[in-house]
């Protein structure tokens, strides 16, 4: 098989929520499709553009913004720099008008359509873009947004795009331990190699760094901001009561400081279990809001990972730019082996693919940064992975909210916990691999009947009244 090459900036990508399969990546194809009308030299021709949502993206694709994604990316907005208090007013005024400024350049009519019942055979996620442009010119293209922002454009010849070789290829958790062996060097050494290939060490650290920055600004925000989430469901914000409640002084005014008065406040059981909820809840409630998050691996998994290495630099004296650099190197390899072997779309894998993912990253960085070795960091992601088989994606109202927000906080104990197993454990003992796990995950995928894949037709989606307020 060949190998496939993922960055760690593939695997954490700055954007906007509420979910990287149905808001982020349509945002990105839309500006692809963008692109191809100015190569064509078509762009100032075009009269009219209409979207076509089909599968899950139809389905759920109000609740998770996806209209709105699609707008955005035709106005030519990047959603890495979009100012995220803007885009509701912007909405409002295209869906009014039914016309958008394409690009920033060139006015035309735009509409989008919700086909419930078609879905394209690739992907559930699929979207077309038509443009009529004079001359009875029109252009079309049909793309994929297969989980965690990734996009693929359909009949893409892949032979055109740029191969990165790569010092340590991986596909699967046996390559990575090869390397690691073979080497003597950490699974975030191996990463860091690796990445030396796309640009150098600098600049890799300095984009993780922004990568984080990112992370604890969403989750900050997210422990500051009250009221109610967007969307209908009127589910409440809890972080930001829970940080009250939890806060013993005020006489803080931004993240550094915060950590420490959160550190000062001591380190019982109950009191770390309460701010790790608390991370996860602020990060997932700023991504339902459609505020500014990291992809982790996805937009609907984003709140674990911020919330477990939060967790490291505030209870395991983490806070050092370098363990901070290698605990989110490791976490991206270990997404970028399901990415390549199974999957980390909800769509196509239930929520597995995404909470189950992210807290396999997560277990796996904070074993190897509490002093584990390479087996014990892999035997930590395979704990992980391994309760979270099974999980069906049931958003009501298609809005990541609930029982999404929550799960975060499942999964970011989930870690934590198979973190500490595998610390306290031997993996030459372990019964099952984490290559193992990941193909039983894609396995429990296949079998996952569709009404479970994040279309909003089975499960809570169904039992649970929309518009019913959480107790």
């Amino acid at each position: 098989m060949p190998h496939e090459s993922i960055s760690v900036f593939d695997m954490f990508k700055i954007g906007v929520g509420p979910s990287s399969s149905h808001t982020l990546g349509p945002w990105r194809a839309a500006l692809r499709f963008i692109k191809t009308l100015e190569e064509k030299n078509i762009l100032f021709q075009t009269k009219s553009v209409t979207v076509l949502l089909y599968g899950s993206l139809a389905k759920t694709g109000r609740g998770h913004g996806t209209d709105i994604a699609v707008l955005m990316g035709l106005c030519g907005e990047d959603p890495v720099t979009i100012d995220v208090n803007s885009i509701a007013s912007k909405f409002e005024h295209i869906t009014a008008e039914k016309k958008l400024v394409l690009n920033g350049e060139k006015e035309v009519q735009a509409n989008v359509v919700f086909l419930m019942n078609e879905t394209l055979p690739f992907h559930p996620n699929g979207l077309s873009f038509l443009a009529d442009c004079n001359n009875d010119i029109q252009i079309s293209e049909t793309f994929y947004s297969i989980g965690g922002g990734f996009v693929v454009k359909e009949n893409e010849d892949k032979k055109s795009t740029v191969k990165i070789d790569l010092p340590f290829p991986i596909n699967t958790a046996s390559d990575l331990l090869h390397w690691c062996m073979k080497t003597g060097l950490s699974i975030n050494e191996v990463v860091m190699e690796n990445e030396n290939a796309w640009r150098n060490e600098t600049e890799t650290k300095q984009g993780i760094l922004n990568i984080w920055q990112t992370m604890k600004e969403c989750m900050y925000r997210g422990c500051h901001t009250k009221g109610e989430l967007p969307g209908g469901l009127h589910v409440r914000r809890r972080a930001f009561d829970l940080n009250k409640k939890l806060i013993k002084q005020n006489d803080y005014n931004d993240h550094a400081s915060w950590t420490k008065v959160i550190r000062n406040g001591g380190n019982a059981f109950s009191y770390i279990l309460d701010w790790v909820g608390c991370f996860a809840l602020a990060v997932n409630e700023e991504n339902a809001s459609f505020g500014r998050v990291v992809t982790a691996p996805t937009n609907g998994a984003a709140g674990v990972i911020p919330a477990v290495l939060q967790y490291f630099i505030t209870f395991c004296n983490g806070d050092d730019e370098d363990k901070i650099i290698r605990f989110l190197l490791t976490a991206s390899e270990v997404g970028s082996i399901f990415k390549k072997e199974a999957t980390i779309s909800a769509a196509m894998g239930g929520c597995q693919a995404e909470i189950g993912v992210s807290s396999s990253m997560a277990a796996a960085a904070l074993t190897e940064s509490l002093g584990g070795t390479q087996r014990q960091a892999l035997m930590a992601a395979e704990i992980a992975m391994e309760h979270h088989l099974g999980l069906t994606c049931d958003p009501i109202g298609g809005l990541v909210q609930v029982p999404c927000i929550e799960r975060n906080t499942m999964g970011a104990i989930k870690a934590i916990t198979a973190s500490q197993l595998a610390l306290q454990s031997s993996p030459d003992y372990a019964r099952v691999s984490l290559d193992k796990v990941i193909k039983t995950m894609w396995d429990t995928a296949i079998d996952m009947n569709s009404k479970y894949k994040e279309t909003a037709e089975g499960g809570l989606a169904l039992n649970i009244p929309l518009g019913l307020k959480e107790c």
